[in-house]
């Protein structure tokens, strides 16, 4: 049997949970054994397998770990050092999630470079020891945006960088569609019909478009807001706009999808 420990300091025991269930239903095909305990200030995630199957298994804990490091802990990096000088949380979380995935690839390309599975992994060490190159890549692109932060007071001149942003990422779903209704926004891909199957805020959903960076947005709608306009404006010739005078009930698009 092939086993590994993956150790993460305790007060990153979220992290720690997100990566323990992402394994646990990844390997549940192989039959894998996967263990979580707590002591001495850290989670520690035991993972053991048949030793066949043990290069398939260093593939998966390598995607998760990479998944984990780009998101995770690069928006940790922006809360901490990122500055925006605008009041508007719409657009704070917009703009974060845009730099979060802004040359992903990249950033995985760094990790998975470095990364090596052997026995022990312990999280933050590998992070702070082995990806240097990674966190000033990042810096620069933080520092990038506090030095102009003064631009983006603006809101044509932020509308437009966080555009560019946008436009710069790699298209992960080629069409969605996003209903706004009295609780919330919800959004519905054609793979996964509703996605998440949750109910977005006002303050979220433009951010978790980005996320998705769709080719192509339906937006199904009775009265606009401020989430609708921004999505309108940094997505522009993406956006087909659909509204109650075209649809009488938006909502029957859950019965397209589920078609």
């Amino acid at each position: 049997m092939w086993e590994i420990s993956l150790n993460i300091k305790s007060e990153n025991k979220a992290i720690a949970n997100l990566l323990y269930s992402t394994l646990l239903k990844s390997l549940q095909d192989i039959n894998g054994i996967i263990t979580l305990n707590e002591e001495n200030g850290y989670v520690s995630i035991l993972v053991g397998v048949d030793l066949k199957f043990k290069e398939q298994t260093k593939m998966i804990i390598s995607s998760c770990v990479v998944e984990i490091i780009c998101t995770s802990f690069k928006m940790k990096f922006l809360d901490n050092y990122l500055i925006f000088p605008r009041q508007d949380k719409i657009g704070l979380m917009a703009f974060k999630k845009a730099l979060l995935n802004f040359d992903k690839e990249t950033d995985k390309y760094i990790i998975k470079k470095n990364i090596v599975l052997n026995h022990d992994l312990f999280l933050e060490s590998f992070y702070h020891f082995k990806l240097k190159a990674l966190r000033e890549k990042w810096a620069e692109l933080v520092s990038l945006s506090n030095e102009n932060s003064d631009y983006l007071l603006s809101s044509d001149s932020f509308i437009d960088l966080l555009k560019f942003l946008v436009d710069n990422l790699d298209i992960c779903e080629d069409e969605i569609s996003v209903v706004k209704e009295d609780e919330g926004y919800k959004i519905y891909t054609v793979d996964e019909v509703q996605y998440q199957n949750k109910i977005f805020t006002e303050e979220s959903i433009v951010s978790n478009v980005i996320d998705l960076s769709p080719q192509k947005i339906n937006l199904y709608f009775k009265e606009t807001s401020s989430a609708i306009n921004l999505l309108e404006r940094i997505f522009e010739e993406r956006i087909t706009i659909n509204n109650t005078s075209i649809k009488n009930n938006y909502g029957t698009i859950s019965t397209i999808y589920k078609s």
